[in-house]
């Protein structure tokens, strides 16, 4: 009898998408880690070859993680499609991001997100709130966002297509209508706004857990750090206890807990105009 290998799917992206002035057309230049050179002929002969010797079952986990920034200059929303499957479960986060906080700022809010509600509320229906999310990940979403968790469904996956592709097109479209910022203080701003969101996310993602079994600790760290959330080095030099000093634990190290603060909300805390409805928050 032949031996089984199971095969991982990790597929893995990390984008980030520069714009040129809006008195010119629009020139877009997406950087990729690998540029034009790909390592798919090594895997399929890697795989070809070890079927050859034995038989191969696939692995029902697969990853997407794609983000998607704009240049500091024009202060959009960040793209965002977290999508996690395995043979039982996927876990899905599908949002744009927001630079500012919507809650505080109304401005920013009206500016990116209220012509999007009826999008939002659209998909809503078709994904119920996923659980518990906690005020300190509530920060970095939008009254828009897909946060939810179903069982394997074909229709689910069709519907969860139909959702990337109207969000990443309602996203391009906001970076067309966007003008580009000239203040050098709000440039510096957003430019911030990003590299906060980044270090959240290299430290707190919840893929991390996952990616740590699949490749290890280190390999782990440095796909999230230089790949997955690239440009921690290069937009700020503040590091994550900088920004969330609520997390040094008194050796001076990170509290590696995935939430200390806040309370946890069960169900969507945005009302149908897109206006937060959760109580005793602190953002």
């Amino acid at each position: 009898m032949r031996p089984q290998l199971q095969t991982s799917s990790l597929i893995t992206s990390s984008i980030t998408t520069n714009f040129t002035s809006k008195k010119c057309k629009p020139h877009r230049v997406l950087k990729v880690s690998a540029g034009s050179f790909s390592y798919q002929k090594f895997i399929h002969f890697a795989l070809d070859e070890t079927k050859r010797h034995t038989l191969l079952v696939p692995s029902p986990l697969q990853i997407l993680d794609f983000a998607v920034f704009a240049r500091p200059e024009f202060g959009v929303p960040i793209f965002c499609a977290n999508f996690f499957t395995t043979a039982s479960i996927n876990i899905i986060v599908l949002d744009l991001n927001p630079l500012h906080n919507v809650i505080d700022q109304r401005g920013y809010k009206e500016k990116y997100f209220d012509r999007l509600i009826p999008l939002g509320l659209k998909y809503s229906e078709l994904f119920p709130w996923g659980g518990k999310l906690t005020s300190e990940s509530l920060k970095f979403f939008s009254p828009i966002v897909i946060w939810t968790k179903f069982p394997p469904s074909q229709d689910r996956y069709d519907a969860l297509y139909s959702a990337f592709t109207e969000y990443y097109k309602a996203w391009l479209e906001l970076i067309d209508q966007a003008p580009e910022e000239i203040n050098a203080s709000h440039v510096k701003c957003n430019s911030q706004a990003q590299h906060k969101y980044l270090t959240w996310r290299a430290e707190k993602d919840p893929g991390h857990g996952i990616l740590k079994r699949l490749i290890g600790e280190r390999l782990a760290k440095d796909l999230v750090r230089n790949f997955l959330f690239n440009g921690l080095d290069d937009l700020g030099s503040k590091g994550f206890l900088d920004y969330f000093p609520e997390y040094r634990c008194e050796d001076g190290s990170i509290n590696e807990k995935r939430s200390i603060l806040g309370r946890s909300f069960e169900d969507r805390p945005w009302n149908a105009r897109g206006e937060f409805v959760g109580d005793d928050i602190e953002i």
